[in-house]
């Protein structure tokens, strides 16, 4: 063993014991650090045992057990926890060593606490990771922002351990300054949200419009997975669907159905609210979860509230190849959604974003790795300036050809009262975004009309605003132009 370790991480919870794991299988000694000691202790003896690990029972024997510059991971719950730790960790440290933070963190609070570190003479790292429990163990998708003087020091560990794609490149890489690393874990996981949501859907047009039982859908998602919807999400579908209770029925119609949420869905929301990116599938998506939460609520509203009997009449087989269709373009809007939403809050907080390398970092060990990220690589390889995946001639043809299979979809789900928040914005925002002029005239001649907020004319160019007297009854004062 080692005199002194390489890294050292403070968490040993499920995602942290196997961070550990994977650092030592890549030939990294760890140093290991947990508020109850016991837990060091089990892990030692249990998962660590005989390995390049060394466990530390305070703060101070783990700072004394690193390498300099001493690199520390904090992998504990988000908020206030991290802010302790680093309160504890700041004492002990010199300048030049780097505290990383791996958890689900808020971007704003990586921000925060790398301008705090910085100032100390310290580094911050703020990392997205994705990919579970077996990511972690076997290779996650990592996203390092925060102090870039850090990353040469990190970069081996992270890019050792990381997931890796066909050809041996590392889903790690220098994502930017400051939060930007956690806000693209945030958007991954607002993607998530939508992926998630979108195979729900499709799942419930299945079971209420098709009747079909869980191994027949099995099989749907089964061939689905080895084509163009291949994906970690589509797979786990397929298995949940063909998994048994013990008397023999599939358990997936036995889990109560309301959703839980850590709150990364919803910060991309508020996110996309701040940078003005319009988010609508996404924030469908975490509005999906709130409304499956009033479980007693809906209850009683079904006895008192109807709908349209589900009835199907048609090729089934011809159907299933439709939804198909229609969830690979729902899907590309999520991510169009996402990416536009990266560029917003590029602009909005001086980060340079590499959009094709963050597709690169999300092809393995995250949850929504997919085929499907390769093409969005290639595509802002083909095109760096991209304003939105739309445009791309490759997700441009795919998605027309997919329109009348989408809209088929949702008319006959929207006919039969399927539920489908996910599936239908995502058709409506294609439906906004192609459309040349949409009816936002009448809108602002309406606040122009009670507020005197202004227009802009088609006649005259764009930055000259004007004001009407629509009653003959007001003045000629008008309001200050602004956009929230």
């Amino acid at each position: 063993m080692n005199n002194k370790a390489d890294i050292g991480l403070i968490g040993l919870a499920v995602m942290g014991e196997n961070l550990v794991l994977n650092m030592e299988r890549n030939g990294f000694t760890v140093a290991v650090y947990n508020r109850t000691t016991e837990r060091v202790d089990n892990f030692i003896n249990g998962r660590g045992k005989d390995k390049n690990i060394i466990g530390c029972h305070s703060i101070e024997e783990l700072v004394s057990s690193l390498k300099s510059p001493r690199k520390i991971m904090l992998m504990v719950k988000a908020g206030k926890p991290v802010d302790d730790f680093i309160e504890l960790l700041i004492p002990h440290l010199e300048k030049g060593d780097i505290i990383i933070d791996g958890g689900n963190s808020h971007f704003p609070d990586s921000t925060r606490r790398t301008k705090y570190l910085e100032e100390k003479g310290l580094l911050f790292i703020g990392t997205g990771v994705s990919g579970g429990e077996e990511g972690a163990l076997n290779g996650p998708s990592i996203m390092p922002g925060g102090s870039p003087k850090a990353w040469e020091y990190v970069k081996p560990i992270f890019q050792s351990i990381a997931a890796k794609v066909d050809d041996g490149t590392p889903c790690c890489d220098w994502v930017g300054e400051n939060g930007a690393g956690h806000f693209v874990k945030m958007v991954h996981n607002g993607i998530e949200y939508g992926d998630m949501q979108l195979i729900t859907e499709a799942y419930q047009i299945m079971k209420d419009l098709l009747a079909m039982n869980a191994d027949e859908m099995h099989q749907v998602f089964k061939e689905w997975n080895e084509g163009e919807l291949q994906s970690y999400l589509i797979e786990i579908t397929r298995d949940i669907l063909a998994y048994k209770d013990e008397d023999g029925q599939p358990l997936v119609d036995k889990i109560l159905d309301t959703a839980g949420q850590k709150g990364t869905g919803k910060w991309t929301v508020l996110a996309s609210l701040e940078t003005g990116a319009p988010l609508t599938l996404i924030g469908e998506a975490v509005y999906a979860r709130t409304l499956s939460a009033l479980k007693e609520d809906r209850v009683e509203a079904s006895k008192v509230l109807y709908g349209p009997k589900p009835k199907f009449e048609g090729d089934k087989k011809e159907f299933i190849e439709d939804l198909r269709k229609a969830l690979y373009a729902s899907k590309l809007v999520s991510y169009a959604q996402g990416y536009v939403l990266m560029k917003y809050a590029a602009k909005e907080y001086g980060w340079n974003l590499n959009y094709g390398g963050i597709a690169l970092m999300w092809r393995g060990g995250c949850i929504i790795r997919s085929i499907f990220l390769g093409k969005i690589k290639e595509a802002f390889d083909r095109n760096p300036d991209l304003s939105n995946l739309l445009l791309d001639p490759f997700f441009k043809e795919k998605i027309l050809t997919a329109q009348d299979s989408w809209r088929k979809v949702v008319a006959a789900a929207v006919a039969n009262g399927i539920w489908i928040p996910a599936l239908s914005t995502a058709l409506n925002y294609f439906d906004g975004y192609r459309n040349e002029r949409l009816p936002a005239n009448l809108l602002q001649a309406q606040r122009d009309y009670f507020g005197a907020h202004t227009y802009e004319r088609i006649d005259r160019p764009r930055g000259e605003f004007f004001h009407t007297n629509w009653t003959g009854k007001g003045g000629t004062t008008a309001s200050t132009t602004y956009n929230v």
